[in-house]
């Protein structure tokens, strides 16, 4: 039996493999895949970083964000700090022990992306990826 070929079929498929793969990995095991992508995303970012910005960038509502950074603020990787002026606002910092993290989970992310990636063409990957932004903005 063949299925149709179905982008939202492949697109979860492929991101239930990378997920595996994130958690796969022995070294990582004291964050789950969600808290290493996050912490990744704000290890590679310059400049302050909100809830917000964790919402728009990985695709989640405000509860999962918020649980997700409780749970980075209580591991010791993050911690949030009220905004002058504006105490609802808070900034996102990476701790010492966050940085500590920095090699295993940019490495981790960037072997990852070598290794979903092998064998595809620049020009290939600028179209998936103009493809991929075109079908998340569909879904907004």
């Amino acid at each position: 039996m063949k299925a149709r070929r179905s982008a939202p079929r492949y697109v979860n498929k492929l991101s239930n493999r990378i997920r595996r793969e994130l958690d796969s990995n022995p070294r990582e095991q004291q964050m789950s895949s969600a808290s290493a992508k996050v912490l990744g995303f704000l290890l590679d970012t310059d400049g302050p970083i909100y809830q917000r910005d964790i919402e728009e960038e990985f695709g989640i509502r405000p509860p999962s964000a918020t649980a997700l950074l409780k749970k980075l603020e209580d591991e010791g990787f993050i911690v949030r700090k009220s905004m002058e002026g504006d105490g609802r606002y808070k900034e996102i910092v990476v701790t010492d022990k966050g940085l500590v993290m920095k090699d295993v989970v940019c490495g981790r992310i960037t072997s990852l992306e070598e290794k979903v990636c092998k064998g595809i063409s620049e020009e290939d990957l600028e179209t998936f990826l103009n493809v991929i932004e075109k079908m998340i903005e569909n879904m907004t």
